[in-house]
């Protein structure tokens, strides 16, 4: 007959919770990742919050609207504001309708669940992004890359040329 020690803790670690369970890459993105691109909590994070460039209005059709001094890019179906031309990263990007833009940050623009999708560039865990005025899906957001030289793409958006046009100041 073995001797069996209690499992009892000291009164300080009893109310400690348990280790969580070990998750995979896809279940870490579906729980952990909301579509907020300043949520701080990621571990895939890796640069500051952009300061906003927005004013937050209740008084007008959409949620955010961009400085009238800059160049923007916004939806082509309602003319929602979607990105300042200062937050483009690159133009050579390819979505599933065309060509399409990579930005650092947009506005106006919800987000679905990630999922896995095999892209040009290799796995990437991705959600659709859509309009939040006129829900026209309008390309998806990096959640998260799989290879390391794709890293960069994390937290970035893609939006589509078929549904943004150029406003603000492209004379």
């Amino acid at each position: 007959m073995s001797s069996l020690v209690p499992l009892l803790s000291p009164p300080a670690l009893r109310c400690s919770p348990p280790d969580p369970p070990p998750t995979t890459a896809l279940t870490c993105v579906l729980r952990c990742f909301p579509c907020e691109p300043t949520w701080a909590g990621s571990p895939f994070l890796h640069r500051p919050p952009t300061p906003p460039m927005v004013r937050m209005t209740r008084s007008k059709t959409f949620q955010a609207y961009l400085p009238s001094c800059h160049r923007t890019y916004s939806c082509i179906h309602c003319r929602a504001h979607l990105a300042n031309h200062d937050e483009l990263i690159s133009k050579s990007f390819q979505g599933s309708q065309g060509r399409a833009y990579l930005f650092n940050s947009v506005v106006n623009v919800g987000c679905g669940p990630a999922e896995e999708r095999v892209l040009l560039t290799g796995l990437h865990a991705v959600a659709d992004i859509y309009c939040e005025n006129c829900k026209t899906t309008l390309g998806w957001k990096y959640e998260h890359a799989f290879e390391s030289s794709q890293k960069y793409k994390e937290g970035k958006f893609i939006i589509e040329l078929a549904h943004m046009i150029k406003d603000n100041g492209w004379d």
